[in-house]
C-alpha cells in the first residue's frame, strides 16, 4: 500500500503514487460506487461533483492501514480520526481553482484515489496544481485507475480539475492533526463565545489605540482576540497588555515570568485559530517555544488540546 509515492514540495508539499493499492483494495473502493444511498450533488459554478460518506464501508483493517502509511510519508502526528467519501463527476463537471484551507477543526491532509478504467487524457478530468489563484497550472496529476495523490492543506495549496469528458470516481481519505481536532474547534469557540473588547481593562486603551493607527484592521482584531483570551483565562491587566503588545508586534515578549510567556505564546495562537487558520509552521514555532514547560492549571484546557503530548 503507497509503496512508492513520489514527493514534491512545489507548489505545496505533496505526492503521489502511481500503484496505490493492491487489486482487492481497488475492487473494494469501486463496490462503493454501488451502494443504495443518498448522494449530495454540487452543481454551483465553483464546485461540480456528487458526494458520499463512505467511512462505515472502509473495513477498520484497510482504514488503519491507510492511516498508518500516511502518517509515515507525511512526518504528522494524525489523529485515528478518519472520513472517506466517494465522488462522482460527471461529463460537463469542473471544480474550480481553491485551496481548502484547514481552520480550526478542519482536516490537514487528504488522499485522493482514483479509480476510471482505461482514463485517456481526451477524458479530461485531470487534477491541476498551481502556484496562486491566478497562475498556470504547474503541475497535473491525471486520474488513472489506482493513481494516489496526497497533500497537506494550507492557505496556499491550490488546486482545481479540468472539466470531465467522460464520468470520473475517486474516493477521497481525509485526516486530521493532533493538535487541530473538532475538540479544539469546539473549545477555541466557547472561549471567545459572546464576545466583546468593551470586557477588556481600561489600562489596554491607550496601547490598542497606538496599535489602531498605524495596524490594518484584521491585524487589530488578532490582537485584541489574543488579550481577551488572556483577560477570559484570568491574567491581570499587565499580562492582558503584554500579550496585545506582543501579538500586535510593538513589543517581544521577553519575560522571566515562564508563566505568562507561555500564557502570551499560547494565546496568539488560539486568535489566529480562531481568526485565520491552523497553520502548520506556526503551530511548530509554538511547540518549541513551549517544550519543557510546566503546563499551568488555568492554560490546561486550551494546552493540552493545542499542544498534546
Amino acid at each position: 500500500m503507497l509503496a512508492q509515492p513520489i514527493q514534491h514540495d512545489s507548489p505545496f508539499p505533496f505526492f503521489y503514487d502511481n500503484s496505490a493499492f493492491s487489486q482487492e483494495q481497488c475492487a473494494a473502493l469501486e463496490r462503493l460506487f454501488l451502494l443504495d444511498a443518498e448522494w449530495q450533488h454540487r452543481d454551483g459554478a465553483f464546485y461540480q461533483c456528487s458526494l458520499r460518506d463512505v467511512t462505515e464501508h472502509i473495513p477498520v483493517a484497510f482504514q488503519t492501514e491507510v492511516l498508518a502509511r500516511m502518517r509515515e510519508i507525511t512526518g504528522l502526528p494524525l489523529t485515528n480520526r478518519l472520513l472517506v467519501t466517494a465522488q462522482r463527476m460527471q461529463p460537463g463537471q469542473v471544480i474550480g481553482i481553491h485551496s481548502d484551507r484547514p481552520l480550526v477543526g478542519y482536516e490537514i491532509a487528504r488522499l485522493v484515489v482514483q479509480l476510471n478504467k482505461q482514463w485517456q487524457p481526451e477524458h479530461g478530468g485531470v487534477l491541476e496544481l498551481f502556484a496562486s489563484p491566478e497562475s498556470n497550472a504547474v503541475f497535473r496529476v491525471n486520474p488513472k485507475y489506482n493513481k494516489a495523490f496526497g497533500f497537506l492543506l494550507h492557505a496556499d495549496s491550490y488546486h482545481g480539475v479540468t472539466e470531465a469528458i467522460q464520468p470520473r470516481q475517486s474516493v477521497v481519505f481525509n485526516f486530521w492533526h493532533a493538535a487541530n481536532t473538532p475538540e479544539l474547534a469546539a473549545h477555541v469557540q466557547t472561549l471567545f463565545a459572546d464576545m466583546h473588547f468593551s470586557e477588556l481593562p481600561a489600562a489596554l486603551n491607550p496601547v490598542a489605540s497606538v496599535a489602531e493607527a498605524s495596524l490594518p484592521e484584521d491585524a487589530t482584531f488578532h490582537t485584541g482576540l489574543a488579550a481577551l483570551a488572556l483577560h477570559r483565562w484570568g491574567y491581570d491587566e499587565t499580562t492582558v497588555i503584554a500579550g496585545y503588545q506582543h501579538s500586535a508586534g510593538l513589543s517581544v515578549c521577553n519575560t522571566n515570568d515562564t508563566e505568562t510567556y507561555a500564557a502570551v505564546q499560547l494565546a496568539d495562537w488560539v486568535a489566529c485559530l480562531y481568526r485565520d487558520s491552523f497553520d502548520l509552521v506556526r503551530w511548530q514555532i509554538l511547540q518549541h517555544e513551549l517544550k519543557g514547560m510546566e503546563m499551568f492549571t488555568r492554560l490546561k484546557p486550551t494546552w493540552q488540546l493545542c499542544l498534546p503530548e
